[in-house]
């Protein structure tokens, strides 16, 4: 493998992978990541320029050397990922209220807009709509000409381009979008060492994807990203395709409950380990020491 996510060595076996982003790209910052340890730098390909991609990936290499350690650089495709569109302001959303949800294409003034466009064709009544990682929760109670009502069950303020997640729904949705292949042939480009697949549903997803990359003669390797009931159900396919994987424990908790998060994390992470394979587990890592020096 690659960078510093091949084989542990001796001294640690924990390695850390580090988002690199607005907060902490300069080469100064990047180099005291390297310095405390970080040994893999991802740029989420759901947010930023490719130009700031470029750079922060120039940063890493020429820190890469400066310090004298070897990093694995990660390009992190969005994938199929449904999302808010844009909005002219904040909405508040409060319990009890009905609001309709709509694809971008067909909202009307009022309208909550999702994109891409393929609500109308996959809800129905009594399915869930979940916007930023389950923090607002609607129950959808009518579908009419693609238009979904919904009541809100649990309220808040949703802003443009949050993520949105619909529990125990198979979306059409190509795992490689128009802009995830942009994304990749970009991502080839800049020396990336792996390419993370987001919400991979079948091991045929991760074969497409290392075709791809093969053909246009890149060495990198596959992180395949669990982080839907599908994948799941698909695990043992899934890694034997893939070079790596990602317990995704952010959207994976909102596809299939939070607390069922810690038992399944535990499962992928000892059948990668069983094939050799790198295990990544993100989202919500230490969060409290945002906010405190501490962990809780």
């Amino acid at each position: 493998m690659p960078g510093s996510l091949g084989p542990v060595s001796h001294q640690r076996r924990t390695k850390i992978v580090a988002t690199i982003g607005p907060a902490c790209c300069t080469p100064e910052v990047i180099g005291q990541l390297l310095e405390a340890g970080m040994d893999g730098a991802r740029l989420n390909m759901s947010h930023g320029s490719r130009e700031d991609h470029a750079q922060r990936a120039r940063h890493v290499r020429e820190s890469e050397e400066a310090v004298g350690r070897a990093v694995s650089l990660i390009g992190d495709l969005q994938g199929p990922k449904l999302r808010v569109g844009e909005l002219p302001e904040p909405v508040l959303l409060t319990r009890g209220e009905q609001i309709v949800v709509a694809g971008e294409d067909t909202a009307r003034d009022g309208d909550l807009p999702v994109s891409p466009s393929v609500l109308g064709s996959v809800l129905v009544p009594g399915k869930d709509v979940l916007i930023d990682d389950g923090h607002i929760r609607l129950t959808v109670r009518a579908v009419e000409q693609g238009r979904a009502r919904c009541e809100v069950v649990v309220g808040g303020t949703v802003t443009s381009h949050k993520g949105v997640n619909l529990p125990g729904v198979s979306l059409p949705i190509p795992s490689l979008t128009r802009k995830d292949l942009d994304d990749l042939n970009f991502a080839l480009d800049i020396g990336v060492d792996y390419v993370a697949l987001s919400f991979v549903r079948s091991g045929a997803d991760v074969r497409a994807l290392r075709t791809l990359i093969e053909a246009a003669g890149s060495p990198a390797y596959v992180i395949a990203k669990i982080e839907k009931a599908e994948a799941v159900a698909a695990l043992d396919d899934i890694l034997d395709e893939s070079h790596a994987v990602m317990v995704a424990r952010g959207d994976l908790g909102v596809e299939i409950g939070a607390a069922d998060v810690p038992l399944l994390q535990k499962r992928i992470i000892h059948k990668a380990l069983e094939r050799g394979k790198p295990v990544i587990t993100a989202t919500q890592m230490l969060e409290s020491m945002v906010h405190s020096p501490e962990p809780t």
